[in-house]
């Protein structure tokens, strides 16, 4: 079974959030962090986000399409409550992908 994965992001202030969906968790927070470093023009480097705060796993790509999409249409304090459902501190969660 394949394993497509819905996230969100933050920057170091925990200002923006930004929500996405990837088939390889660890290989996407790493080209955010590479489109930071290298000054590309995504969202994601305008502001900075690399900190990964939630995320949800899924077998079926359409599955994780549809929660992102859903996801992305929420006000701020819908998304931090979701966030803080099982992350209540807002930890940054990144080091469990990319230090494995």
């Amino acid at each position: 079974m394949n394993k497509h994965y819905v996230y969100i992001i933050t920057n170091k202030n925990k200002t923006v959030l930004y929500t996405g969906v990837t088939n390889d968790l660890a290989r996407r927070l790493v080209e955010h962090i590479d489109n930071i470093e290298k000054g590309r023009k995504t969202f994601t480097a305008k502001y900075k986000c690399k900190h990964l705060l939630y995320y949800e796993e899924y077998g079926w790509i359409q599955e994780a399409i549809a929660r992102e999409k859903e996801i992305k249409g929420w006000v701020r304090a819908k998304k931090l409550k979701l966030i803080k459902s099982v992350n209540p501190n807002l930890d940054f969660l990144e080091e469990g992908f990319l230090f494995k």
